[in-house]
């Protein structure tokens, strides 16, 4: 994990010890059943790495796993377990993004590294405290930083903003 290095070593970003799967929620009785076995995989995967989970809704109606866990890696391994387990149940369309929340931005500001499941790509997110505003300067200078060591998503229109993330 190379990236975590540059993040933490020439960025001085450290992880706040969270990250999540965010997905939209069927009503349909698969799904249903798929959530049930969700909640079973995050019992064990919680387990497993001694990660605390958690469950938000947030405003727009989109699901959010929430693993909290200071290791960055563990955060990345459980976040990838319920996305695959999503997909394997064929709810894969229904996954939105994976989004891991970093400090030390000169400390008033998060910086969210989102993961986009329908690109396979990377994209910063900083929001500049005013609200639905973003930092586009810093979000460059980051994607300038990691590009060589993520794959990011070249198209800056598709860099969605999760604002008023629960992590």
């Amino acid at each position: 994990m190379t990236a975590a290095v540059t993040l933490d070593v020439e960025l001085g970003l450290k992880t706040a010890g969270a990250g999540a799967a965010v997905f939209k929620p069927l009503s349909a009785g698969g799904f249903t059943q798929a959530d049930r076995d969700i909640e079973q995989l995050l019992e064990g995967v919680a387990a497993e790495q001694q990660s605390k989970l958690d469950r938000k809704t947030d405003s727009y109606g989109f699901e959010w796993v929430i693993v909290r866990d200071p290791d960055l890696e563990d955060q990345v391994t459980a976040v990838h377990a319920v996305a695959s387990e999503l997909e394997a149940r064929g709810f894969g369309a229904q996954l939105l993004a994976a989004a891991f929340r970093f400090d030390g931005d000169g400390g008033e500001r998060p910086v969210y590294w989102i993961y986009g499941f329908k690109t396979g790509t990377w994209w910063p997110f900083v929001p500049s405290g005013t609200k639905q505003e973003r930092d586009n300067a810093r979000e460059l200078e980051l994607k300038a930083k990691l590009e060589r060591e993520l794959p990011v998503e070249p198209d800056l229109s598709k860099w969605l903003g999760l604002f008023d993330a629960p992590i």
